[in-house]
């Protein structure tokens, strides 16, 4: 039985990811709301980031109409192809390296160089934040690479971070519009976020700041990691916030999310599904006890209990894994006998949990049993953020591969 359940739940995931395949919501957008045209004289200047950026590409490519001009598409190693008529760079995530400065340099060189004349089209799609990094002035590439670092190892949540890194960025947080002006600039977004705030997909290039210096710093000190933070970090964030023009505005238009691959999950699970929280964020551990409470409420068999968001481990020890299988983990030692069989699933919707090739866990009854045969203490494991070697040795890494999208995370429990 656990066999066949094991397998509903990989199921199940496909359909979640599928649900949120990059062109198909992209093509959706277009037919509602039209590429906009650029006036005579000008052309349509395209920016893909993200994860998703070759099939959202891709599919813009398809439905142009009108004088094209640069094409430029940024997205992770795992993910990158050649693609006729744009020029694509691949870059780190999720930690930004050398090939995202560049990138980051040839979107300011592109955006610099559109005229009144011209329409820029931007495709954003998670993982955007990390591919394109652009440091501002008197930062350097390490400098934020240590912020990131950083701001993983403590926790912090999506918004959090993007609140950051949007004021160490020439192109977060709007800046991607001011580079842009004078020419208008039309976004089609893929959101990674739960709750779908513009201004935290991506760190919001099209879109305002979630807030200013004064209120990242101070995020920064009451969290405890000001004093981590590298020298120029800090002086930069302590100068006073610099007079601008008003943020011109962009046509923003939301594609895909999260909740839309929970309901997907939902309609191919049939009788006995439901959405339970659609807004798992946190905690990983609070998350896992969250989860295992609704299982132990369940009363109807069979059941699948469907979870989605964005989760957050605090490092405390040296192993490797991710939010997903620290989660799966969990779950697998917290759960208590339920008298039924259960499957418990907990993946990245972009294949990728961490910096490991694992999308993220499918635990049973038995992974806490399979892990001690391996000779391997799951606890200690634990206890050393090495949900990776544990679920390895129990055969219950959930590996997908690139999936080409990424709307955050979903969980499925499955309840025979």
């Amino acid at each position: 039985m656990a066999s066949a359940l094991r397998d509903r739940a990989r199921q199940l995931f496909a359909l979640a990811c599928d649900a949120a395949d990059p062109a198909q919501a992209l093509r959706r957008a277009l037919t509602a709301a039209p590429l906009p045209r650029p006036d005579p004289g000008g052309a349509l200047l395209v920016v893909a980031v993200g994860k998703a950026a070759i099939p959202m590409a891709e599919e813009l490519l398809r439905n142009l109409d009108g004088p094209l001009g640069s094409v430029l598409v940024i997205t992770n190693y795992e993910n990158a192809r050649d693609l006729p008529g744009a020029t694509v760079i691949a870059a780190g995530h999720p930690v930004p390296d050398a090939n995202g400065a560049r990138a980051g340099a040839e979107v300011i060189a592109l955006l610099s160089a559109a005229t009144a004349h011209d329409r820029v089209i931007a495709l954003v799609s998670g993982g955007g934040s990390a591919l394109m990094p652009s440091p501002a002035d008197g930062l350097t590439l390490d400098d934020k690479a240590e912020v990131n670092r950083l701001l993983l190892a403590h926790g912090f949540e999506i918004s959090e971070t993007n609140l950051v890194r949007q004021q160490l960025s020439r192109l977060k947080g709007g800046g991607f519009l001011r580079h842009a002006t004078p020419a208008p600039v039309a976004a089609y977004i893929l959101s990674d976020v739960i709750g779908d705030d513009l201004r935290a997909i991506a760190s919001g290039p099209t879109v305002a700041p979630i807030g200013d210096r004064a209120a990242a710093r101070a995020l920064l000190q009451a969290r405890g990691v000001w004093p981590l933070l590298p020298e120029a970090v800090r002086r930069y964030l302590d100068d006073p916030e610099p007079v601008r023009p008003p943020l011109p505005e962009a046509r923003n238009t939301l594609i895909g999310s999260n909740r839309m691959s929970l309901e997907a999950v939902a309609a191919g699970a049939g009788q006995g599904a439901r959405i339970v929280d659609d807004r798992l964020t946190g905690d990983v551990g609070k998350a896992a006890k969250h989860i295992v409470a609704a299982a132990l409420a369940a009363d109807t068999r069979p059941a699948c209990l469907i979870f989605g968001g964005e989760t957050t481990v605090t490092l405390r020890g040296t192993g490797r894994g991710g939010r997903n299988q620290e989660l799966a983990l969990r779950v697998a030692m917290e759960m208590p006998e339920l008298g039924r069989d259960w499957v418990f699933l907990s993946g990245g919707t972009d294949g990728r949990d961490g910096p490991t090739d694992a999308a993220g866990g499918l635990v049973d009854v038995l992974t806490p049993d399979r892990i001690r045969a391996s000779g391997a203490e799951p606890e200690a494991l634990l206890a050393n953020n090495d949900s990776h070697a544990a679920l390895n040795a129990a055969g219950d890494l959930l590996v997908t591969g690139a999936t080409g999208t990424n709307v955050a995370d979903v969980q499925i429990l499955l309840l025979g």
